[in-house]
């Protein structure tokens, strides 16, 4: 494992508390940071905390990410307690299952969109003032391939992450001279709990336009992502990172 710098940083992980999520704060630990966790699932978040505690010092909060006053009541806590935020990865996310367009029913469609493209607008918007203030930041979306391609049965998820890679690049542009970065991962599918929401099939055809053969290990997710909350990270901005094992074709 290459060494990465994330010493007197302090990182904020949306759906921290498992899969991609739970891998970058154990990654940006053991680089040295402090890592505050926000999840909806407060038993989840209490138990990543006990495990990720071995690497550094770890801080939760239960957040409701699609409310306002939530996301902005969890951002005053961490900074009342970390004093600080210079990096925010956004990685919650749901599925909302699988489903031709036509048969999704509308209250999943929104629910989707809410948890992953407005609750990452509303946490972007409660960090990017203090890292202004800053002069410092780097904020990771975790998006997807799906958001570039489009996948058949996910019109919902789809279309969530490609208004992420939208609000990616519109971010980053806003905040190109300010010190603060934005840049989004687009990864192919990943063995995390979000494939219990998925049908077999589902996850056999994104299995299938993998060119690698295989799915994305989240340790792998982890290295580039914590890489772009660096410092080393310097003139990308409004970027987006592909981790498709060959998948993805622009």
């Amino acid at each position: 494992m290459n060494q990465l710098d994330m010493k007197g940083r302090v990182a904020i992980v949306t759906g921290g508390a498992q899969g991609i999520g739970y891998a970058v704060a154990e990654r940006m630990l053991r680089s040295g940071a402090e890592v505050a966790l926000w999840d909806i699932n407060e038993v989840q978040l209490t138990t990543a905390r006990n495990a990720l505690a071995q690497f550094g010092k770890v801080n939760t909060e239960v957040v409701e990410l699609t409310d306002e006053a939530s996301v902005d009541a969890a951002t005053k806590a961490t900074l009342g307690k970390l004093g600080r935020i210079d990096a925010l990865v956004n990685s919650a996310g749901i599925t909302g299952g699988n489903g031709s367009t036509w048969e999704l029913e509308p209250d999943v469609w929104r629910r989707v969109i809410e948890v992953n493209l407005i609750g990452s607008y509303l946490t972007c918007r409660a960090v990017a003032p203090q890292m202004i203030k800053q002069a410092y930041g780097r904020i990771v979306n975790i998006a997807s391939v799906a958001g570039k391609e489009g996948n058949p049965n996910a019109s919902h998820y789809s279309a969530s992450k490609a208004g992420l890679i939208g609000l990616t690049k519109s971010l980053g542009k806003e905040l190109a001279k300010s010190g603060v970065l934005v840049n989004a991962v687009t990864p192919a599918a990943a063995k995390t709990p979000i494939f219990n929401s998925m049908k077999a099939e589902h996850i056999e055809f994104m299995l299938s336009k993998i060119p690698m053969g295989r799915f994305l290990e989240v340790d792998e997710a982890a290295s580039m992502i914590t890489w772009l909350t660096t410092e080393d990270c310097a003139f990308s901005t409004g970027a987006v990172f592909d981790l498709s094992g060959g998948r993805a074709t622009y």
